[in-house]
């Protein structure tokens, strides 16, 4: 059964892919489809359909031409006859690699404890090398999660336990929200069908409820805009994730009412100076709730993410929260890094957000292998964890893990801080070493120059294990030295 080209083709428009970049997506078609020619998945249907598809959410993300040809070849290796240095006479070594990389994931498998870390391990490697693999590897992934209900129940457990534990985690810190989010909810589907089919049921309820509401706010507010010489890109509605808004209900004891971004206006404008003008529109238009607006823009989110936000009552006392952004920002909200890609033709360059990529990879090499899967846990907490941005007094950013402390930041900014802490202003205001920190303060760190360490105590409240590992290192010394001096001393 031949499949039409052009269900890909018509995915690569004039104003992103050259007509050299679709010859090459065609010969690319052409030799994976004779290579999977024949083959069949469990569904039934054509084995090329994957691929195929794979290259289409590729594309969707207007992804370099590269990219999406190594996504239509990414099983031609391992799965037909066809071996990589074909695929590299024909393509070239930068798609050959990407294939190859790909390949090397096609056994991440959750199969206990010691396979998930080897697996951690393969994902965190494959990002530091070329990220660009990953984004195949998602794209791959989100496929196979959209037909597992034609695997077996025991399989479709064990991928979505991988889907929630690895791919949804590592989308979230490369800013990918839409994958993170599909991810989320696929795997919250099969792990936990009850909670699944309760959330969802609320949440439809709660979108037939709010319905008109958001259809007549879309209207007033490009009717508004209008008026003010505003011409909106886009105003739409955005409804939250399940596994999201499951998250958050349990923060709010179910309680319904008191989750108020279910539903979500996104106004899509043409630049930052219109996003700030809109915000200023919307409150004329409606009552703003107080403490709901959050500027994004000005203080990105670590991850990457910006917007404004702000929660306000329409004229029937309706809450509705709006997100303004710029088309650019919408672009990376939705695919994080993957987006960025596009405005970045030089893969080679490094990617500031990536750092912690490679943090983690140096952790990784000074453990030994048994002490990485003991310490798994904490280190999935410092790299996954919702994450803040904390200001030194001169406006240098740390980027922590949520419910950071500034002992932790101490750290973050030198081990000799962090040693010599004695208290700390946060906001200018003095407070303990124990405070958690919130995205966007100012942390300043009080230094006792005289103070030979940190106090052990401090292990019972850091968060982060980079905190953990300096404390225990300083108080090893002490000790030694304290020994030295005994023994020297009888």
């Amino acid at each position: 059964m031949q499949i039409a080209f052009e269900t890909l083709n018509v995915k690569l428009t004039p104003d992103r892919y050259t007509p050299e970049d679709l010859l090459l997506a065609k010969k690319a078609y052409d030799l994976a489809f004779q290579a999977h020619n024949g083959q069949l998945r469990k569904s039934g249907e054509p084995y090329f359909v994957h691929p195929l598809i794979t290259a289409m959410k590729l594309a969707d993300m207007r992804l370099p031409i590269e990219i999406i040809i190594a996504g239509l070849l990414h099983d031609v290796p391992e799965d037909t006859e066809v071996e990589l240095d074909e695929i590299r006479n024909a393509f070239g070594d930068d798609i050959a690699n990407m294939v190859n990389g790909v390949t090397k994931l096609g056994h991440v498998q959750y199969r206990g404890l010691d396979r998930y870390v080897e697996n951690l391990r393969k994902m965190f490697l494959a990002m530091a090398q070329d990220v660009r693999v990953v984004f195949i590897k998602f794209a791959d992934r989100m496929h196979n999660m959209e037909t597992l209900y034609v695997i077996p129940e025991h399989k479709r457990r064990r991928i979505a336990k991988e889907v929630m534990e690895i791919y949804a985690p590592i989308a979230n810190r490369l800013g990918m929200g839409e994958y993170r989010g599909l991810f989320e909810d696929y795997a919250f589907r099969y792990l936990e069908p009850k909670e699944y089919n309760w959330t969802k049921h609320l949440l439809e309820q709660r979108i037939k409820k709010a319905g008109p509401a958001i259809e007549k706010a879309i209207k007033a507010v490009e009717d508004e805009l209008s008026l003010h010489g505003i011409k909106p890109l886009s105003v739409h509605g955005r409804t939250k994730y399940c596994y999201s808004l499951f998250k958050k209900l349990k923060r709010y004891d179910d309680d319904i009412t008191k989750v108020y971004d279910i539903m979500a206006l996104r106004i899509v404008v043409g630049d930052v100076g219109e996003c700030y003008a809109a915000l200023g529109i919307l409150h004329g238009l409606y009552t703003p709730l107080s403490g709901r607006i959050k500027d994004y823009i000005s203080q990105p989110k670590p991850n990457g993410y910006q917007s404004l936000h702000t929660t306000v009552f329409d004229d029937q006392g309706t809450i509705l929260e709006f997100q303004i952004r710029t088309n650019e920002m919408h672009e990376e909200a939705e695919y994080g890094i993957a987006a960025h890609w596009r405005y970045k033709e030089q893969p080679g360059e490094k990617e500031q957000r990536l750092e912690w990529m490679n943090d983690l990879i140096k952790i990784q090499k000074e453990l030994e292998e048994e002490d990485f899967m003991n310490r798994l846990d904490e280190l999935k907490l410092d790299m996954f964890q919702d994450r803040i941005f904390v200001f030194t007094p001169n406006g240098d950013v740390f980027d922590l893990p949520s419910g950071s402390t500034p002992i932790d930041f101490a750290y973050h900014v030198h081990t000799d801080i962090g040693n010599k802490a004695g208290g700390v202003k946060i906001n200018n205001q003095i407070a303990n070493l124990n405070t958690p920190l919130r995205s966007g303060d100012m942390c300043e760190i009080i230094v006792e120059k005289n103070r030979q360490g940190p106090n052990a105590d401090w292990l019972k409240f850091v968060k982060t294990q980079h905190a953990r590992e300096k404390i225990r290192d300083s108080l090893k010394k002490t000790k030694k030295s304290f020994f030295s001096g005994f023994m020297g001393r009888k």
